[in-house]
């Protein structure tokens, strides 16, 4: 690539985040990755804390250029019933999985828009924001409002050439389904293709998004979920 072309990817130290940002870097994008804590990536910051946010992009901005494509990786989930949801489980999935989306993007934007980059955004939303599911309202409504946000910031920059678009995966290997391991087998019968997806096979779907030849793809929903939904 002639242009140096940054991409921040969120939660890219383990699992769904950590194989885009592999798959981006091996693509040839210069990868900044990001995690709460762990030294191991380049920014530390919790994307639901809007000023810690703004000030390491900011500074990260200032510092090395614009980003030329976001990945809004990270998120957490809170299961629970919707009857014995407490307070801070509903609080800490909708200013993480959706309040993150505005925290992180915000400070980028106008940064891509004034390098002029043709950029890209591409946010991870879930099987459970499209069609819901039991013990997840917190998180459904939450990636289903991370839907509804890409489609409205599409059409806002799609005059700029910057595209935005939503993937959403369904049940993959990752940490968070090895911790439902005795419930494997039932999840597999719902779900045509009998397996759960890989990292790497969301991963494929974002590098789509980065290419030049997507260019014309925005304000989509790209599901990567075995034929679930």
């Amino acid at each position: 690539m002639s242009v140096k072309r940054r991409v921040l990817v969120t939660g890219s130290s383990r699992g769904i985040g950590k194989a885009v940002a592999d798959r981006l870097r091996a693509d040839g994008f210069e990868v900044v990755t990001h995690s709460v804590r762990s030294s191991g990536t380049d920014l530390q910051f919790d994307v639901s804390d809007r000023e810690a946010c703004r000030k390491a992009i900011e500074a990260d901005i200032e510092k090395n250029g614009p980003y030329y494509g976001v990945v809004l990786n990270a998120g957490i989930n809170r299961d629970n019933v919707f009857p014995g949801m407490e307070d801070a489980e509903w609080d800490q999935v909708l200013d993480t999985d959706l309040g993150g989306f505005y925290n992180v993007l915000k400070p980028c934007v106008m940064p891509m828009i004034a390098a002029h980059f043709k950029g890209r955004i591409v946010a991870m939303s879930s099987v459970s924001g499209l069609i819901g599911n039991r013990g997840q309202v917190n998180y459904s409504a939450a990636k289903a409002g991370v839907i509804g946000a890409v489609k409205a910031l599409a059409v806002e920059l799609a005059r700029r050439g910057i595209t935005v678009n939503a993937v959403a995966p369904g049940l993959i290997e990752t940490d968070m389904s090895e911790a439902l391991a005795d419930m494997q087998d039932e999840m597999k019968k719902a779900i045509p293709m009998r397996r759960l997806g890989t990292a790497d096979e969301v991963a494929a779907v974002v590098s789509f998004l980065f290419r030049d030849e997507a260019a014309y793809v925005t304000r989509q929903v790209i599901s990567v979920n075995g034929g679930l939904a």
